[in-house]
């Protein structure tokens, strides 16, 4: 690549990186530059995805504060985004890059209704939570539901198989499977989608074609838009957190649709 496709590439990695800490779907600006370019389509998705694992680091220790106090519900759901991450790192090897095609629009369009009705949806649960239990247990904290563990990993396998809404999707799974804060839960996000990346760089790194520089590239300009997208993300109300990851997922869902 020339060095101003390199430079444009590495401003992509800036956008993909804040917008992976935010809300997710950060691929769906490296990506496509990376298919313009000429880049072939599994040489892109490896290389994208190895850049991508210094922003995901990033943006999640930029969330430390909002991570407290979820030590033991992290190292749960990260071994099942391990198994999902491995699963999917292997199926994207081993079968054509066509085959998410289909279902990833309806995964997208799923992740985007949750975490849209989420305030919704935690209140209906309260109030049945409150008819069978009384007023204490409508207060008291849900807790975690027990789907959790295979929904993050069935969401490793995505995400180690393209990655591209990741984010997106897991908001609306954690969502709906734990009673917390928004924020609480997007610090969550970027923990389980680094451990997805990192354990399918670690693969791609081991069997596939990676083109260092454009990984290279990457990662540096998804580290500083990680570090800004953590500052801006913690600050942000839920109220407006909530409407920025909405907005994003559809247009994640509209590049999907389209591109189909």
């Amino acid at each position: 690549m020339s060095p101003w496709e390199l430079a444009v590439v590495a401003l992509a990695g800036v956008g993909a990186g804040f917008i992976n800490t935010v809300a997710g779907s950060g691929t769906l600006i490296t990506f496509p530059t990376l298919l313009a370019f000429g880049v072939p389509p599994v040489t892109a998705n490896v290389s994208n995805n190895i850049g991508l694992v210094p922003g995901s680091v990033s943006g999640a220790l930029g969330m430390r504060p909002e991570l407290a106090g979820q030590q033991r519900r992290v190292r749960r759901l990260a071994s099942g985004s391990v198994v999902g991450g491995l699963v999917g790192a292997v199926l994207l090897l081993a079968l054509p890059s066509e085959v998410f095609d289909a279902v990833v629009p309806a995964l997208v369009a799923l992740g985007i209704l949750l975490v849209a009705t989420q305030p919704l949806l935690n209140a209906r649960l309260a109030a049945r939570r409150e008819a069978r239990h009384g007023p204490a247990a409508a207060s008291s904290p849900r807790p975690d539901a027990w789907w959790l563990w295979p929904g993050t990993a069935l969401v490793g396998v995505y995400g180690g198989y393209f990655g591209a809404a990741q984010g997106i999707i897991l908001m609306g799974v954690l969502g709906a499977g734990l009673d917390d804060s928004l924020h609480r839960q997007n610090a969550l996000k970027n923990v389980l989608a680094s451990v997805v990346n990192a354990v399918a760089a670690v693969v791609f790194i081991l069997v596939a074609d990676v083109d260092w520089w454009i990984a290279g590239v990457i990662a540096v300009g998804s580290v500083l838009g990680a570090l800004a997208g953590a500052r801006v993300g913690r600050r942000l109300p839920a109220a407006v957190l909530r409407g920025v990851i909405v907005v994003v997922g559809l247009t994640a869902l509209v590049v999907f649709l389209t591109r189909s």
